[in-house]
């Protein structure tokens, strides 16, 4: 992916000291912002970055520019996060690892939600982006745990990862541990396991009883 300067336009090559300032910036913002909130002061992002004011505003022109590029981030690391996990585990654990991973996405997002729903103009493109990126990678995370056997066949990966980031909303608001535990219930639900198959070719007495 080709690095880029400011607003979506004017997309350009940027040199390695650029680069590590952009990611010195980036990373130094999502920590202030998780700490002080949306509306700290730039001199402190620029100081925990370790670079001037007038780098970082060559950078990032106006705050919705560093807000947009910390969430654009985020998902590009999540879409390399699930090529990772299926080079190294199995079908279904890296599937199982990928929608704990969204759960880190969602949490980016704690410190930005009064800017995300601010209806700022210049966040309208986010939702887009997270779904191009994010969908196909998905899709291709069910698709071999499908052909293991190691999950149902009728998922819908765009209305997966809707539903996934929905249920991790609590990790936004800081409470990780429960969005991480609601989220393996959900990849526990896509699962095929030997007792459900056992059910669905020998119904229990218990079954049948009920069906009478």
């Amino acid at each position: 992916m080709v690095e880029h300067q400011g607003k979506d336009s004017g997309i350009r090559p940027v040199r390695a000291d650029a680069r590590r300032n952009i990611e010195a910036i980036l990373r130094a913002a999502a920590e202030v912002f998780d700490t002080s909130g949306v509306e700290a002061p730039v001199k402190l992002i620029a100081d925990k970055a370790g670079v001037g004011v007038g780098t970082l505003y060559r950078h990032f022109p106006q705050r919705p520019d560093l807000i947009k590029a910390i969430i654009q981030k985020e998902v590009d690391a999540c879409a390399k996060a699930a090529l990772d996990f299926a080079a190294s585990e199995q079908p279904v654990e890296a599937l199982a690892k990928w929608m704990q991973r969204l759960v880190d996405l969602v949490a980016t997002k704690r410190g930005l939600g009064a800017a995300l729903h601010s209806g700022n103009a210049a966040y309208q493109s986010l939702p887009e982006y997270v779904f191009s990126r994010l969908t196909p990678v998905l899709r291709d995370l069910l698709d071999a745990a499908e052909a293991a056997g190691s999950i149902r066949r009728d998922v819908n990966a765009k209305e997966l990862l809707i539903a996934c980031m929905r249920v991790a909303t609590p990790a936004s608001e800081g409470d990780i541990v429960q969005a991480r535990r609601m989220v393996a219930l959900m990849v526990d639900g896509l699962r095929f396991t030997e007792l459900n198959e056992c059910d669905n070719e020998q119904p229990s007495s218990t079954s049948n009883a009920i069906r009478r």
